[in-house]
């Protein structure tokens, strides 16, 4: 009986650079600037420690073209470390790091196989009984689907079929080498090893199907543990199936309820217990979270005309933890007035009369066009990457083109403002 395992890893995006840590300093910081790097580290550890037959990395080993030869130093020396165990791996290229778009080349170990991009290919592990079948992206942007030239199974052999794919745009993301469930559980293979897609799934069962997600949370949208797929296979059946968090570093949302504070430093202290708790669930991790302040309260005018205060106590109280326990990367003020705007409107006095303006302005058809005219060229001149990839909502608006909701998105700081220096 032929038994063997494997880890099935995808999109490392190894040196991401991360967002929002410029001017930041701290070992905290430090740890998320090179979350990317332990990760791999922690992987190709567990790989050795759990002697694994084989490595999987489906895609998007790298996030784009390196800065430096030192992210391909970086690999080199950890899959050195495969080799002298005599661990194989099996790489296939996604769109982040196609042969288009890596300009720098280094050779890598023996025991590191590419799959080619012309073409689909086949790697065969006789001893094993095993054939992985892939083809790498040639370019980014690829929209064909690749499966339909991915060769027949081999008999008597447990096929993996290894594809970076957007499989019909799942979680929002961009939806490359399209295809079907139905393309893969058709043809034939015992296992797809899949990329692309951050968030972990399993989509079929026979044939397992799999997206094993990201090996490192990267920002505040790919939160909870992040790792690699660990497969058991005896005499030809998937045994066990597990996922393995590689992550150090934990990404969460935290959202807090404001109603009925009765001042900000209620806001505060509530905030402090959110990430309190949350560090306690982060498996010894270090906790990188963004702080969600909700609710109807009558200091949210104060919380939204301090909110650089908000986001420097939230990151005082998690050093308050201890080294390396929680690190706060926003404060997002949602809350919302005691006072609706109607009412501030019929105010007699600045307050009012400010929003009445505002109001107003939001049917103006000249001054839309005007900010249409201003603004939209701006929006225009950025990277589609940055366009599509926004969580600041008024930031968000303009890019959508929404105007008057971006007036409506600039009212609300501005009385808030005014109200909060007016009290």
């Amino acid at each position: 009986m032929t038994s063997f395992r494997f880890f099935h890893a995808a999109d490392i995006h190894l040196d991401s650079p991360l967002r929002g840590l410029a001017g930041l300093e701290g070992s905290a910081v430090a740890r998320v600037r090179t979350a990317t790097r332990e990760a791999l580290d922690t992987l190709v550890r567990l790989a050795i420690e759990k002697e694994v037959d084989f490595l999987i990395i489906a895609g998007d080993l790298y996030d784009g073209d390196w800065r430096d030869y030192k992210t391909g130093l970086f690999f080199a020396a950890q899959m050195g470390r495969l080799n002298k165990e005599g661990i194989p791996v099996y790489l296939l290229h996604g769109n982040h790091d196609a042969e288009s778009h890596i300009t720098r080349r280094l050779e890598l170990p023996d025991n590191v196989h590419v799959f080619g991009t012309r073409k689909p290919e086949t790697f065969a592990l006789d001893e094993l009984k095993v054939a992985l079948h892939g083809q790498s992206f040639r370019q980014r942007v690829v929209t064909d689907n690749l499966v339909p030239d991915y060769p027949a199974p081999v008999s008597g052999a447990f096929n993996i079929g290894v594809l970076h794919t957007g499989l019909g745009g799942m979680g929002g993301h961009e939806n490359y080498a399209p295809c079907a469930i139905e393309d893969l559980t058709n043809k034939g293979y015992d296992y797809w090893a899949l990329g692309h897609v951050h968030q972990a799934s399993v989509l079929h069962d026979k044939p397992r199907v799999v997206f094993p997600g990201n090996l490192q949370g990267r920002h505040a949208r790919e939160t909870g543990a992040k790792g690699a797929n660990l497969v058991s296979v005896e005499d030809g059946d998937i045994v066990e199936l597990t996922t393995v968090p590689c992550d150090v570093v934990r990404w969460a949302v935290l959202t807090v309820s404001t109603d009925n504070a009765k001042n900000v430093g209620d806001v505060i202290d509530r905030g402090h217990d959110a990430v309190k708790a949350a560090a306690n669930e982060a498996d010894g991790r270090l906790l990188a979270c963004r702080i969600v302040l909700e609710g109807r309260t009558a200091v949210h005018d104060q919380l939204v005309a301090s909110e650089d205060r908000m986001l420097a106590e939230g990151r005082a109280g998690a050093l308050g933890l201890g080294d390396e326990v929680a690190w706060v990367e926003k404060v997002v003020i949602s809350t919302e007035p005691e006072v609706d705007a109607q009412t501030l409107a019929e105010r007699e006095d600045a307050i009012g009369e400010l929003q009445r303006m505002l109001q107003e302005a939001k049917g103006d058809k000249d001054l839309l066009a005007k900010i249409e005219d201003d603004i939209g060229r701006l929006v225009r001149q950025l990277p589609h990457e940055v366009r599509g990839d926004i969580d600041d909502s008024v930031l968000k608006t303009a890019v959508d083109g929404d105007y008057a909701a971006l007036i409506g998105e600039v009212s609300q700081y501005l009385s808030a403002r005014l109200t909060a220096q007016g009290d």
